[in-house]
């Protein structure tokens, strides 16, 4: 069986190094990355690739993640690695995977293509993705790239079972685009599922219609793919609180957090607990006692077993 070596991007170093605790049988690349004055990038592969299964972890967060990113895995292609996998813990983009108004442009498509146009080694290339905002969005890849898409669901649902702490609860999502999703998991967990009728004001403004399922007394947890900003996590919190909730928690796959977001669903003063994986490196940047960051760790190892 071919030698696997592990490699990440800058940001995502901190999962590299959960992985290899994991997999200590996996070497543990290295890479020389520089930063030049005029904002260009300097990277060399220092360790030997060639004829071993590259595993390359990093994000689509930003456009230098997404490019140092492509050039790291063009660069173990080039040095002559004989199977390439590229984990991306969170597919930035993953909410524009469809234009709404003419001209716009689908910046999920067009990331699925930039990492579909790497050469092919000769065991083939995968992309690895877990938990996308939108399934379909594996079919944007093409040529010899195999997307897989990964599941963070046993992890929510433990995550569910802490929070409930033995109790009976309701399992919610943020908006009925979330419906099937949550009542996957609730169904799982043998719990009532809820979800929110939402109407839409103008772009940027949403009322609160209905809710789909009594919520009177209960705890409720929310589960949603993603926090970004926090605003209609904040929103559907309170519709909850006013149908009766005692209690809401919260639990996401992406702690995005985007400005100020964890601040303000601190200061919303009616979320009583959020869990969050460490998808996204921003969700480490924050220390405090409402916020937990579980591991996609073994996740990932679980795919090489």
């Amino acid at each position: 069986m071919p030698h696997k070596i592990i490699f990440a991007t800058q940001r995502y170093q901190y999962l590299k190094n959960k992985v290899l605790a994991l997999a200590p049988q996996w070497e543990k690349g290295i890479i020389d990355i520089r930063d030049f004055p005029d904002g260009e990038h300097y990277h060399c592969i220092q360790s030997n690739v060639a004829d071993k299964e590259v595993i390359l972890i990093g994000g689509t967060i930003d456009d230098k993640e997404t490019l140092e990113l492509f050039d790291i895995a063009h660069g173990c292609i080039q040095q002559g690695a004989i199977s390439l996998s590229i984990v991306i813990p969170f597919f930035g983009y993953s909410t524009m995977e469809r234009a709404v108004k003419e001209g716009e442009i689908v910046k999920a498509k067009t990331r699925a293509l930039l990492f579909s146009a790497l050469p092919k080694t000769d065991s083939g290339n995968r992309i690895m993705l877990i938990d996308l905002h939108v399934d379909g969005i594996t079919y944007y890849f093409e040529g010899g790239i195999r997307p897989v898409h990964l599941y963070a669901k046993d992890l929510v649902k433990e995550a569910a079972l802490e929070l409930a702490n033995g109790r009976s609860f309701v399992l919610a999502s943020t908006d009925a685009g979330r419906a099937k999703w949550v009542e996957s998991l609730a169904n799982d967990l043998h719990v009532p599922a809820a979800f929110v009728f939402k109407r839409r004001i103008s772009g940027d403004e949403t009322h609160i219609t209905a809710i789909s399922a009594d919520v009177k007394d209960k705890p409720v947890i929310i589960y949603d793919d993603m926090i970004r900003t926090g605003g209609s996590l904040i929103h559907a919190a309170q519709a909850y609180i006013d149908a009766g909730a005692s209690e809401i928690s919260v639990i996401t796959t992406h702690g995005i957090f985007a400005g100020n977001g964890f601040n303000k669903i601190k200061n919303c003063g009616i979320i009583k607990k959020v869990i969050c994986t460490d998808t996204h490196p921003n969700a480490l940047a924050i220390n405090d006692s409402l916020l937990e960051v579980k591991s996609v760790d073994k996740i990932i190892v679980n795919c090489f077993s």
